[in-house]
This record gives structure tokens, C-alpha cells and sequence, in this order.
């Protein structure tokens, strides 16, 4: 032994391959999901994230779409024990061999977002996105042009899947407010989303046309002219996006170092407080004293009232 202190994703990886390599788990089994070995092992998300990514990475999981991350193969260990044989020569019906699903680009576009909101943008690409619907690379070049493309049509499949009312309330900071936090929920619910929208190069994201129609709207409605309603748009759409990098940021440096914000944070402690110490930021020693806890949902919550109020005061203005 040399002391070392086991990482806990390591742990939790060691755990799931015995239990593939004894045929616990058999090929085709779905594996605990991220969020079930957070409530399992008591671990951060990035941290169960980090355990699936290195057992697709030895090969023994695959994310299937609409299923989950199951078994790939036979475990290299102890078999659980033969199947009950099925066949027709003997009077029972025989199993009929699986027909591969067709190709489409509903298919192609679900597995890259299921590779994305598991192991992050960086992991998509066209060969990752084939081998997980067991297909030749080229093939997929039949419904996408290119990885850009996949890519627009990821942002605008998971924008689609929580659309915006058809009608806006009356209230326009309560119909502000609810446009707003929809999309922060898009965000949260897939980390890459934020960093892969570009304001200043915008993408071609049909879902993302009536954000955009609702806030004009909205604005023009009490008397702010186009230009400025849709400077308003990009202000606050830009605000949520901006918080909501640091969701893919921090996944991605929870899975390279093992430690997640807390953890990193306690390692950065003893040299803070040695700065403190010194007495020349006593507003920062207050602080440290009594505690603060980064929420990034308070944070949203918290910036955009303030902006709405700022919108306010304009309107009352005008």
C-alpha cells in the first residue's frame, strides 16, 4: 500500500465492473444512471458522470438512446450460469434474431445528446455518434452535413422539448420572468446547451425563434421600440447563458481532477486564509467568516431581478 487515498470515482467504477465482470450485470443490463449513483454513492454529479465515462471508455458500457447506458458486451469473468435455450427444434419459439432500427435523423441527432448531457460537448463527434447506433461513420453524413449541423439540430431538439406557451401572460416582467427561466431549465438540463450557443454568431435554432418573438412582443407591447426590446432580448439571454457556462466548465473540471467545487475549494482554503490573515480585506474576512454558499440558481434568480428592475425603470420612462 502506499497511502494513496482511492479517488471516489475509482471506487465506484471498481464496484460497477465487478458486478459486470461477475455477470450481475449481464450484456444488454442497464447500469445505475449519473443520477442514480449520485442518490447511491452520495457523489456529485460531475464525479458520476466521470465513472460512466471511464467504463465506456473500457469499453464495458454503451449508451443506447431512449434506454439509458447499458452492458456491452460479454463480461470477460465468471458467467452468471446459461440461458434457458429457446428453439424451435425442441417445440419452443424460437427468438427472433433483432432487426437493426433504421437509420434517421431523429436517431442520429438523440444519441448526440445523450453522449453530450453524459460525458460533455467535447465527446460528440461524428464517429462517437455512429458507434453508439452501431453504424458506419459515412452513413450519418446522409441526414447532416457536417458536425456543425448536428450540432444546430441538437441545440434545437432539447429547446423544443419545453416550448413556451402559446399565449404570454398579461404581466410583461411575469411573461419576462417565465421566458427567462425556461430557458435557464434548458440550460441546467443540459449542461453543453450554454457554451454551444453563440450570440454573436447565432446558429439557425428554430426552437429558439419564439424566445425571441415572445420577448419583442412583450416589450413592444408597452411602448419600447424593436431595437431596444431586442437589445433587451440578447441582455438577458446572454445573462443566463453566462452563468450557465459554468455548468459544462465545472463538469469538466470535476471529471479531470475528481474533485468536485466543495472539495476544490477546501484545497484552496488553508493558502485564502493565510491571505486573510494579513488584515488587508476585512470585508472578505467577515464573509469568510460567516459562510457563503454559491448557489448558481440563487445567482440566476438574484441578477435577474435586478435586470427586470433596470427594465422597469426604463419602461416607466418611456
Amino acid at each position: 500500500m502506499d497511502g494513496k487515498a482511492v479517488p471516489r470515482y475509482s471506487r465506484i467504477v471498481g464496484e460497477l465492473r465487478r458486478r459486470i465482470e461477475t455477470g450481475e450485470l449481464a450484456p444488454g443490463d442497464r447500469v445505475p444512471s449519473t443520477r442514480e449513483i449520485t442518490r447511491q454513492w452520495g457523489v456529485a454529479m460531475a464525479t458520476a458522470t466521470k465513472v460512466l465515462t471511464e467504463l465506456r471508455r473500457e469499453g464495458m458500457v454503451r449508451a443506447v438512446p431512449g434506454v439509458g447506458t447499458v452492458v456491452a458486451a460479454a463480461p470477460a469473468g465468471p458467467a452468471r450460469g446459461p440461458r434457458p435455450a429457446t428453439a424451435g427444434r425442441q417445440g419452443g419459439r424460437a427468438e427472433a434474431p433483432s432487426v437493426p432500427s433504421a437509420l434517421t435523423l431523429g436517431r442520429i441527432v438523440t444519441a448526440a445528446v445523450a453522449v453530450a448531457d453524459a460525458e460533455g460537448l467535447a465527446a460528440v463527434s461524428m464517429r462517437r455518434v455512429a458507434a453508439e447506433l452501431g453504424v458506419a461513420t459515412m452513413s450519418l453524413y446522409r441526414h447532416v452535413t457536417d458536425k456543425d449541423d448536428l450540432l444546430t439540430r441538437m441545440m434545437d431538439m432539447v429547446i423544443a422539448e419545453h416550448p413556451l406557451p402559446a399565449e404570454a401572460p398579461e404581466d410583461w416582467r411575469v411573461a419576462i420572468e417565465l421566458a427567462c427561466r425556461r430557458l435557464w431549465d434548458r440550460f441546467r438540463r443540459h449542461p453543453w446547451l450554454a457554451p454551444a450557443l453563440s450570440v454573436t454568431r447565432p446558429q439557425m435554432v428554430i426552437s429558439a425563434l419564439p424566445y425571441s418573438e415572445w420577448m419583442l412582443s412583450v416589450l413592444h407591447s408597452r411602448g419600447v421600440d424593436l431595437h431596444t426590446a431586442f437589445t433587451a432580448h440578447l441582455m438577458l439571454l446572454n445573462y443566463a447563458r453566462g452563468i450557465a457556462v459554468n455548468l459544462e466548465s465545472e463538469r469538466e473540471a470535476e471529471a479531470y481532477s475528481g474533485l468536485d467545487s466543495e472539495q476544490w475549494m477546501d484545497t484552496q482554503e488553508p493558502e485564502f486564509l493565510e491571505i486573510l490573515a494579513t488584515g488587508r480585506f476585512p470585508a472578505l474576512t467577515r464573509l469568510a467568516t460567516a459562510g457563503y454558499d454559491l448557489d448558481l440558481d440563487a445567482l440566476f434568480e438574484f441578477g435577474l431581478q435586478r435586470l427586470l428592475d433596470g427594465l422597469a425603470a426604463l419602461l416607466d420612462r418611456g
